[in-house]
């Protein structure tokens, strides 16, 4: 029998030149500048951001410029107030970019009540009360997911620092109240800096997992962003986050678990950082020889299996 293949892309986030929460941070940067830079660091494609474009046939053009492709992109949903029809509304427009573009995953990010964007300290930030808050949470998440489904994309929920889903015990509620409709994108920075063992959750929910962001964090950060109750871009602008294999994270295990489980997507380089400290190109290209070494090397254990 011959070995699988650990059949992956990886692709990056346009946060590491322009950040879309502190548009300060890179702002000045011109897409086309990280679209050429990531393509010649060796990036296979983008998720989207603020300065792509909204229309499908623009974006088509724009990433078929530098020969990427669409990888995802976020969506700010707000199940936690909004009904159902409501999210369907509302997501229309951002589906069909990412339908006719060939994303086969959307990033759902909770951002109803969530203080990812406030100078709030993360323990503020919002929380189902009751059972029954996270069984009509979870009721919604999968009607929206099946419709989302049924347009050729599937939803991938992001767990994220300040929002209603952040900690691990929040993702075991989440996939315990959610039907197998929802996908989960599993994040190594926000599950580490959310109190998380980033192996442990990802062995508990791999078979949830349909996209996944590779981020990176400094423990020496998270230490002092709790101890002095930072907000989460206080921590960002304090060098919370970098690209994988600069941190505390061990990617080797967890690539090896995602290619034993039959893992087949993206994985994507993702880390707010400051520019001006932590230079784009020079921080997305030791992300991607990382990551990339990391999958020959079980590429090449594949081969010797075979």
């Amino acid at each position: 029998m011959t070995a699988a293949r650990f059949d992956v892309r990886i692709g990056i986030n346009p946060i590491s030149w322009s950040n879309d929460d502190l548009p300060s941070l890179g702002g000045e940067t011109p897409l086309a500048t990280a679209l050429a830079e990531g393509k010649a660091i060796g990036y296979a494609g983008f998720e989207l951001g603020n300065k792509f474009p909204r229309e499908p046939a623009a974006l088509a053009a724009v990433l078929a410029q530098h020969g990427l492709a669409c990888v995802s992109g976020w969506y700010s949903g707000e199940l936690a107030r909004r009904s159902v029809d409501e999210e369907i509304a509302a997501v229309d427009a951002h589906l069909e970019l990412l339908a006719a573009n060939g994303a086969g995953v959307m990033v759902y990010g909770e951002v109803a009540d969530a203080i990812q964007g406030r100078p709030q300290p993360l323990w503020q930030r919002p929380r189902f009360r009751s059972d029954a808050d996270w069984r009509a949470y979870g009721e919604r998440l999968t009607a929206f997911a099946r419709h989302t489904l049924a347009r050729g994309v599937r939803l991938g929920y992001h767990h994220h620092m300040g929002a209603y889903v952040q900690a691990p015990e929040d993702v075991d509620r989440l996939m315990a109240v959610t039907g197998d409709e929802v996908g989960l994108l599993f994040d190594t920075g926000h599950i580490t800096f959310g109190g998380g063992d980033a192996l442990a959750v990802l062995q508990k929910h791999i078979g949830r997992v349909c996209h996944v962001h590779c981020k990176d964090v400094r423990p020496a950060v998270v230490a002092l962003a709790r101890n002095r109750q930072w907000s989460f871009l206080e921590s960002v602008i304090n060098g919370v986050f970098t690209v994988p294999g600069d941190g505390g994270i061990d990617f080797a295990p967890l690539l090896s678990l995602l290619h034993a489980h039959g893992y087949r997507g993206w994985l994507v380089v993702e880390a707010e950082q400051d520019p001006a400290v932590a230079p784009s190109y020079a921080f997305a290209e030791a992300g991607y020889r990382y990551l990339a070494k990391l999958v020959a090397a079980l590429d090449r254990g594949a081969g010797a299996r075979a």
